[in-house]
């Protein structure tokens, strides 16, 4: 039976490992030093490198999200944002992202990887996130929830992985109302509900 303390001290260690170096000189031999184990405690829970980088950033990357309902659309995104921003302020975060992304360009199953995971979490903020505002009369009907995500999360991830510039609290406060502005929420006060529906036996 494999140990969990094991297995989480080698996931620490190839986190810290990979910001420290960089998918390329990543080593097996390199990890297990680091988490104090025997390469073969390793390849008993993982085939090589490749999966076991694969395996983390695929559990990163789908971790649970906070509810992201406060009510109105502002709200949400100000909840996300924060999640998000705290995420990516963090030291091997802003190290590991930007060096998978370049990897990806050249590896067709890291690339491919990445692509699954972060379309899977897109569906579900989309879903979530852009289908209550919907809902709540804040964004139009047909709201493209896909194009809608591109444009949420990629200004995070331009400061993160291109320009590197810190994720203050005053931009993702002008960020929030950018957004929410070109997706067509208006001035933050939500549409009124149809009065049948709201009429309407629960």
């Amino acid at each position: 039976m494999l140990r969990d303390d094991i297995t989480t001290a080698i996931r620490r260690a190839l986190m810290q490992e990979l910001a420290a170096v960089g998918y390329g000189r990543l080593s097996i031999e390199a990890v297990a030093r680091r988490a104090g184990v025997s390469k073969t405690a390793i390849y008993r829970r993982w085939n090589s490198k490749l999966d076991l980088v694969l395996e983390i950033v695929a559990a990163a990357a789908t971790g649970k999200l906070p509810a992201l309902d406060t009510g109105t659309l502002r709200g949400d995104l100000e909840l996300l944002f924060q999640v998000v921003a705290h995420a990516l302020r963090h030291p091997l975060a802003s190290q590991i992202i930007p060096d998978l992304l370049a990897e990806a360009a050249r590896n067709p199953t890291i690339d491919q990887t990445l692509q699954k995971v972060l379309r899977a979490r897109q569906q579900e903020i989309g879903g979530r996130l852009i289908g209550r505002a919907v809902q709540r009369g804040e964004l139009p009907p047909g709201t493209d929830p896909e194009a809608a995500v591109d444009l949420i999360v990629g200004p995070l991830y331009w400061r993160l992985a291109i320009s590197r510039t810190p994720l203050t609290d005053a931009y993702l406060g002008t960020l929030v109302e950018a957004v929410a502005t070109g997706l067509g929420a208006g001035a933050g006060v939500p549409r009124p509900r149809d009065a049948a529906a709201d009429a309407a036996p629960a």
